[in-house]
């Protein structure tokens, strides 16, 4: 009997290598969430974890390494139920198949427990949940981020209230799953967004109701995180009145149900009306007021110029009169010495004028303009013209005798 050789030899490598490469052609390996209870838990010096998961007739061996560790508590123990996130791959030096997780999220109420406790303990510490860092919610919002489901009953709940109390108000919403293992990582992807929408005055993170393992997204630290580190205030309203997760404690404010949520964020538009009005008649009263007391301080004014007007003007009149007075008398003096200086002057002038020779037995006599001072020269019938004081005779000459 001869043995028949394979169609394709391939050495131990080229197998466990082409095995390998199929585990990371098939995408549903790549990303994958499974289910199962915590077995032979180790964390190894290097900082790796390594575990195994059971099923109800297999196991599959576990590996967290490293740079994902850091992101798991303490709190898993053997036997705890969780579902573990990661990717299915080779382990080339075994030639085994292994899954390495990169979140482990707890199941069981007393895992849970464990995890929530150890991790509000952690993120106190850092300074997440201080009191001072909580924001007070604008009281006239003009865009609101909802975060949640857009299948949800919590988007209606809002939009129903938002509806009533504030239709003016733009509303976005930012779809993320609430509940299941990929819950968490899009409601940090939702968070992410929010600065690249502009004019945003607060984010409604909202969750309808459930039970309580329902509520596993909102106490992942990831989710926390984003929480806190969101740019404008976050109400967190997820249904829940009893229980209180991580994120009711990061959150700027908490809410019992995603209709409370939105009772806190959207004001009232009949209470702003009311308060419109209400505003409207003060500012009413106080301008009639401001009005009245200006028009009595008007009246009061007038009357106050009208008297010191009065009283300027009694006064002007005193000083004009005053004025007046002395304006005579210095006028009247003024005139007197003008009339003596004028009288002294008028005096010398009549001692110095031709006239006043007149007056004493003189006369003038003139020949056209021509001013007769000699005898000599005038002419037999020489028409002249002599000039007395108290007037004037036109003569002829006839005969001329010389002095001897």
């Amino acid at each position: 009997m001869h043995l028949r050789l394979p169609r394709t030899q391939l050495t131990v490598d080229e197998l466990t290598f082409h095995i390998q490469g199929l585990f990371i052609s098939d995408a549903a390996l790549r990303s994958v969430v499974v289910s199962g209870e915590i077995s032979e838990f180790k964390r190894h010096t290097s900082g790796h974890c390594y575990f195994t998961l059971l099923g109800e007739e297999s196991r599959v061996a576990c590996t967290i390494f490293k740079q994902h560790a850091g992101f798991i508590p303490k709190w898993p123990d053997n036997g705890d139920s969780v579902l573990a996130e990661g990717n299915v791959g080779l382990y080339p030096q075994r030639g085994v198949y292994q899954f390495y997780a990169r979140r482990l999220v707890p199941v069981g109420a007393g895992a849970m427990d464990r995890a929530r406790g150890e991790l509000q303990e952690r993120l106190a510490k850092e300074g997440l949940f201080d009191p001072a860092l909580k924001r007070s919610l604008p009281p006239y919002p003009a865009k609101v981020v909802l975060i949640t489901s857009e299948t949800g009953a919590a988007i209606q709940d809002v939009l129903r209230v938002a509806r009533r109390r504030c239709p003016a108000c733009a509303i976005v919403v930012a779809d993320a799953r609430v509940q299941g293992a990929d819950a968490p990582s899009e409601i940090v992807r939702a968070f992410a967004q929010i600065p690249a929408i502009p004019e945003i005055d607060c984010v409604i993170l909202a969750r309808g109701g459930g039970s309580r393992e329902d509520l596993v997204p909102f106490d992942d630290e990831g989710v926390v995180r984003a929480v806190r580190a969101c740019p404008v205030p976050v109400v967190c309203g997820v249904g829940h009145d009893a229980d209180t997760t991580l994120c009711d404690l990061a959150a700027d404010i908490r809410a019992s149900t995603p209709s409370a949520a939105a009772e806190l964020v959207f004001p009232d538009r009949a209470e702003m009306v009311r308060t419109l009005l209400e505003t409207q008649e003060r500012m009413a009263v106080s301008v009639r007021t401001r009005i009245d007391a200006c028009q009595r301080r008007l009246v009061h004014s007038e009357s106050a110029l009208e008297s010191r007007v009065r009283r300027l003007f009694l006064t002007a009149g005193a000083e004009l009169d005053a004025l007046h007075g002395r304006l005579n008398a210095v006028m009247t003096l003024r005139l007197a010495e003008a009339r003596e200086t004028l009288a002294v002057r008028a005096a010398a002038l009549d001692a110095l004028s031709p006239l006043a020779v007149l007056t004493r037995g003189f006369a003038v006599c003139e020949r056209g303009r021509e001013r007769i001072r000699s005898a000599k020269s005038l002419f037999s019938k020489d028409h002249l013209k002599i000039r007395f004081p108290d007037g004037t005779v036109e003569t002829e000459v006839v005969n001329i005798f010389p002095s001897l």
